[in-house]
């Protein structure tokens, strides 16, 4: 008895709550309670009375955001922590209230994940090219500041004061290239991507001013030439949603469309060879195998090995801190 009571279910429990702080940041975003605070500390009350919302409701609701570390409290005023000021105002430069759209659907996804592991087929399909005009809109919408954020730590690799093209292969709302463009003036990119997801490119280029250097290319990344000779080639987010067959074809037109010396930057979610670290990443990989029949997380030993059977040489990893999917794997061709 003195056994079964000192052995819990501590790691069961400890998962089991781990949701809730998520799902606070999921409400407040949605509420826009953090663009309510922008001037300063409101009681729930007033808090209640700006959004038009239930003021019973909402106070469980910002005493959750205090916890979670995204609200302050002081007596019965409630206020934004410097990150929440940052990030979480509507209509500041560095918004990303936006990325709630993305939240709700990878954890709706994960939550099919039973019954597609029991069916063996997806149970939230998640098909790019046969998306409506709306669901493409908001998928990128919600998508469009963590490839900018990827595409700024990126930037920060020494080599890219020395590339002048770059194409940015199945580069979607353009985000990694419109970021790269801003931060090197002499680079000249192309994103390419399905017809269906170039205007949204297009837009977002245009909105950046952008568009006398960054050109939008629409194509089928695995069978159609993504033209031009480029010094260097990034692909984020690419290799999670297609087979290895169709990872192999696109690595090998990037081979081809890359001009000797070239370099190939595979950015995003990898894998230790393990498959259980980073911890994140293993269990992340549960909305692809929902949402897929095909792709996933693969592993730094996969990359590796498709990029040198393609015709790349010297594949390096380098991990990134402080940006969303910005980890990569180098490579570059032969002189």
């Amino acid at each position: 008895m003195e056994t079964e009571l000192a052995f819990r279910p501590e790691t069961i429990e400890r998962l089991a709550m781990a949701v809730y702080p998520s799902f606070a940041l999921l409400a407040g975003i949605e509420l826009d309670i953090f663009t309510t605070l922008k001037d300063g500390p409101l009681s729930a009350a007033q808090v209640a009375t700006a959004l038009g919302v239930d003021p019973i409701r909402v106070k469980p609701l910002l005493y959750a955001l205090v916890a979670s570390g995204l609200l302050r409290v002081d007596g019965d005023k409630f206020d934004n922590t410097p990150e929440s000021s940052h990030f979480l105002i509507r209509g500041r430069p560095e918004y990303i209230g936006m990325r709630h759209q993305a939240y709700r659907r990878r954890w709706q996804t994960v939550l099919r994940a039973a019954d597609s592991i029991r069916t063996g087929v997806s149970e939230a399909p998640r098909v790019y090219a046969e998306m409506s005009r709306e669901q493409r809109e908001s998928y990128y919408l919600g998508l469009h500041t963590e490839g900018l954020a990827a595409g700024r730590c990126l930037s920060a690799h020494e080599k890219f004061s020395r590339y002048r093209r770059l194409v940015d292969v199945g580069g979607g709302s353009g985000g990694v290239a419109i970021a790269l463009a801003q931060a090197w003036p002499q680079l000249s990119a192309t994103i390419v991507d399905l017809p269906a997801t170039t205007p949204i490119a297009q837009r977002n280029v245009d909105e950046a001013r952008l568009g006398d250097r960054v050109s939008v290319l629409p194509a089928d990344i695995v069978s159609d030439s993504l033209g031009g000779s480029y010094d260097a080639a990034v692909l984020r987010g690419v290799l999670v949603v297609l087979a290895p067959d169709a990872v192999r074809r696109v690595l090998s037109n990037v081979n081809r469309a890359l001009a000797p010396g070239g370099a190939i930057y595979v950015v995003g979610w990898i894998l230790d060879d393990s498959r259980v670290a980073p911890l994140d990443l293993a269990t992340y990989n549960l909305q692809f195998s929902t949402a897929l029949d095909h792709g996933g997380v693969y592993t730094e030993g996969e990359i590796r090995g498709w990029l040198m059977e393609n015709g790349f040489h010297d594949p390096v990893r380098v991990s990134s801190v402080g940006a969303y999917g910005a980890d990569f794997i180098m490579a570059h061709k032969p002189h």
